[in-house]
């Protein structure tokens, strides 16, 4: 089915006053499973992440990415005509999004605590940088300065060169985390009627995922070495290259694998049992003369020679693609991941939300221009076409 009818989250209304990647990223997800997202943006500029970049027929990246199956209300919110029509939005929402400067929301008028005594049942979701208190609470949180905080800098790149990942973590952690807690506190307003308070920072949701180098840190003794493409605590595990100059990825799990590593892939089963390379604990400390010893053996060999082998070992392994490579990937084709939406610039190609539920086809709506939606959304409320058009010239919306 296209449309939001039927699908999981169907009929609930969610109020997103968000900007960039966290909160945009929960609240499309939402959208995506049926929910009617109405996103609030400033009149004039909207979301600033509609301006990170022009990469699509003219469109940001990022806007695209993030905000499809979305309508877009531009509202001024300090105005008090603004704040009276967000008001009546969420009264009659079940969600409310937002990941503005802390206290930002109680100067608006939309404090928590305010807005749980009004709406009992409203799930209000915020999403920050640092978490509210502490000594960061009011720092700006750009997803960089988190991967850097949060020690994702400092076991990641080479041992000469710290290096952020490539894509925005950090953020992506956040909305993750900030999309499947709405769900939770869903499952529990059906069961209770209670709304619910959500905090979730870009901080904390990085942290869980530091959490295994933190513990291999704090119990280990020492931090975990930067080892670029490779693995800090298991070998082998990285790029290899063949004679043809290209390179296999490939990683040994456990020491059957290694067994059949040596044995099929090297044709050195007595390598399996060098002292060195016995236990995976040995194999990372000698990692050196482990790698020259494939590296030996792969001399001989193109790149497509050693997959083969790989394959017959049961070996895991991958390829290096571009980004272009990786949309022109044959699985995504296979499996029927792509989908058309529409946009101010036309339609565009997107990958389908990866979840996959039997017999349900996700909205994937268009993604919406700045206001696109505002004069229908004000008319619900019941405002009449005089005031609309006066707050518009007076830049209320």
């Amino acid at each position: 089915m296209k449309d939001e009818e039927g699908l999981p989250l169907a009929g609930l209304t969610v109020v997103a006053i968000e900007q960039a990647v966290a909160a945009p990223l929960a609240t499309r997800q939402l959208a995506d499973w049926g929910a009617r997202v109405i996103k609030i943006e400033r009149p004039g500029t909207g979301d600033f992440a509609r301006a990170y970049d022009t990469r699509v027929k003219g469109l940001s990246s990022y806007f695209v990415w993030l905000n499809r199956s979305k309508q877009s209300l531009t509202l001024d919110l300090k105005r008090p005509e603004g704040a009276e029509v967000a008001q009546r939005l969420v009264a009659g929402a079940d969600v409310l999004v937002h990941n503005l400067a802390p206290g930002a929301m109680d100067r608006l008028g939309f404090g928590t605590a305010t807005l749980r005594a009004r709406h009992p049942r409203l799930i209000m979701c915020a999403v920050s940088g640092y978490g509210s208190g502490g000594p960061y609470q009011d720092r700006k949180a750009y997803d960089l300065l988190v991967q850097s905080e949060a020690g994702l800098l400092s076991i990641t790149g080479t041992p000469e060169t710290p290096s952020k990942a490539g894509i925005s973590v950090a953020d992506i952690a956040a909305g993750m985390y900030a999309y499947s807690a709405i769900l939770t506190a869903l499952l529990r307003r059906a069961a209770t009627g209670a709304g619910a308070a959500l905090e979730v920072s870009m901080f904390d949701a990085l942290g869980e995922w530091m959490s295994h180098a933190m513990y291999a840190t704090a119990y280990g003794g020492s931090p975990l070495p930067r080892s670029g493409a490779r693995h800090a605590s298991i070998a082998p595990y990285g790029p290899f290259t063949g004679s043809d100059g290209k390179t296999v990825y490939l990683g040994v799990q456990n020491e059957r694998e290694w067994l059949r590593f040596c044995r099929d892939v090297l044709a050195r089963p007595a390598l399996a049992d060098d002292p060195r390379f016995v236990t995976n604990t040995g194999r990372v400390e000698h990692r050196d003369a482990l790698e020259a010893a494939i590296g030996e053996a792969f001399a001989t060999m193109t790149a497509a020679e050693i997959v083969a082998r790989l394959n017959v070992g049961e070996i895991a392994h991958a390829c290096l693609n571009t980004v272009e490579e990786f949309a022109a990937h044959p699985q995504l084709a296979a499996r029927g991941r792509w989908r058309e939406i529409d946009s101010p610039a036309g339609p565009l190609r997107a990958l389908s939300p990866p979840v996959v539920m039997d017999a349900l086809e996700p909205a994937m709506g268009p993604v919406p221009a700045l206001g696109e939606h505002t004069e229908t959304i004000l008319a619900e409320l019941g405002y009449d076409h005089e005031t609309i058009t006066g707050w518009r010239e007076k830049g209320v919306i």
